[in-house]
């Protein structure tokens, strides 16, 4: 009976975490770059009862085993692309396909995201919601009339009194991972390397495996209500 009670004790304990990471999802369904996790499951040992061929002589053709339960094993990120919405706003951007944004944190860690929702600080830096500086930095100069960002990164300004002359004043990185499932998910939308992720890759938007930038457009939840 103990045992029982065990067993049926580790299914509840599991069945709520699983519970918790869907109610996760669900409430980060409007979420900008915010991707998906699921949680995984293995059994527990097994106790053999009675076993193939036993010592009496007596071959059972098969064996008596008892589980004692289920545990919760990892909860795996899903990068996969999530549904795109237009905003116009040159500063909303988008990786179409595999990469991240790099940004500095507070503490001089660098951070990586897919929340492309970008905007000025008062020193008119490129910085997330969070107010995270984008990097490498790019600064937008006060005369600044327009601002565009090209597919492979390069953020290009008019000047006010001089609106024929296209000025380049920065250029996007973007990092891949060999494992990005591995990156540890550090909140606010922002993951962090880890021994199980392997070391960025950087390059330029478009080339080498990397996504092109899409100005204008965001990336939301991966998350599917239905």
């Amino acid at each position: 009976m103990l045992r029982a009670m065990t067993t049926a004790a580790s299914g509840m304990k599991a069945q709520q975490t699983n519970i918790d990471t869907i109610s996760n999802n669900l409430a980060n369904v409007n979420t900008t770059g915010y991707k998906k996790s699921h949680a995984e499951f293995q059994d527990l040992l097994y106790e053999s009862v009675v076993p193939v061929g036993r010592a009496d002589g007596d071959a059972a053709p098969t064996r008596v085993e008892i589980g004692h339960g289920v545990k919760m094993v990892a909860t795996n990120k899903n990068f996969s692309q999530g549904l795109i919405k237009q905003t116009s706003n040159p500063l909303d951007l988008m990786v179409e396909g595999d990469g991240f944004f790099q940004i500095r944190l507070p503490d001089g860690t660098i951070g990586y995201t897919r929340d492309g929702n970008f905007k000025m600080d008062a020193e008119r830096n490129l910085v997330t919601s969070s107010g995270y500086l984008l990097e490498p930095p790019i600064q937008i100069p006060v005369d600044a009339t327009d601002v565009s960002i090209a597919r492979d990164g390069t953020v290009s300004v008019l000047l006010a009194g001089d609106t024929a002359t296209v000025n380049d004043v920065g250029k996007l990185e973007l990092a891949r991972f060999p494992n990005s499932g591995g990156l540890m998910a550090r909140g606010g939308n922002v993951f962090l390397e880890s021994a199980a992720s392997g070391q960025p890759q950087l390059g330029e938007p478009g080339l080498d495996g990397l996504g092109e930038i899409a100005s204008g457009f965001l990336e939301m939840s991966n998350v599917e209500t239905v």
